[in-house]
């Protein structure tokens, strides 16, 4: 049987990222953050000056646009043609403008297949709002993480702190919310569980406990 897929979705501040890189080293697998890509079609577009209604320009961007995910020392590296734009990406505004990108469908049907593409070859651990769903709905370990909206508000003010940003509970809280609504309530593939998905809530767990917790799942499928 061949290293499986992965597939890791939930809301924002759930803790996909943090355990999905963890998940993946320990693994051995390759991580893939399509999150990240939904930011970097939107601050590429906004850099380019592409309206975001330009549904057009947005499909011809994402075709162009080569994404690499580099793990280094230091952590996951988002390389675009050459630019690491790791740090650029995790702004709020980016944040936003992923957000409104994500609702076009022409940009997810183009990221979708480049999702695929990365994913072909199983071994990889994929994080995002759609992977179960839409990506790889056959993924033999589907997993939704879910936290309560008050830790999810505290873990993206404490990483905003971290790089110096300012960083207020109330107002992320209502960005977590708007987010969700329009990630919930959209046409195309809307945010929910897979079917088939196990469903964690990562609210009081340490990142080693759930990462454990996903090893035993991945363990028990390669034994079946």
């Amino acid at each position: 049987m061949k290293a499986p897929v992965i597939a890791i979705d939930g809301p924002a501040g759930a803790g996909k990222s943090t355990v999905s890189r963890a998940l993946a080293r320990v693994l051995g697998f390759r991580y893939v953050d399509t999150g990240a890509m939904y930011r970097v079609v939107g601050v590429v577009a906004h850099e380019r000056g592409i309206d975001l209604s330009d549904t057009t320009a947005l499909g011809r961007l994402c075709d162009e646009l080569d994404i690499v995910f580099e793990d280094r020392a230091d952590g996951i590296h988002t390389i675009v043609e050459g630019r690491d734009l790791s740090t650029t990406i995790r702004t709020a505004a980016a944040g936003q403008l992923a957000s409104k990108v994500s609702t076009v469908p022409l940009v997810r049907e183009h990221l979708v297949a480049k999702q695929r593409a990365m994913g072909a070859a199983g071994g990889v651990v994929m994080e995002g709002r759609d992977i179960g769903t839409v990506v790889f709905p056959n993924a033999p370990v589907k997993v939704y993480l879910i936290a309560s909206a008050q830790e999810r508000a505290r873990r993206r003010c404490a990483e905003l702190a971290g790089r110096g940003e300012a960083a207020d509970v109330a107002a992320i809280a209502r960005e977590i919310a708007e987010r969700d609504e329009r990630d919930q309530s959209r046409a195309h593939s809307p945010l929910r569980p897979a079917e088939g998905a196990h469903v964690i809530d990562t609210t009081g767990q340490s990142v080693e406990a759930v990462v454990a917790r996903l090893q035993e799942l991945v363990a028990s499928v390669c034994r079946a």
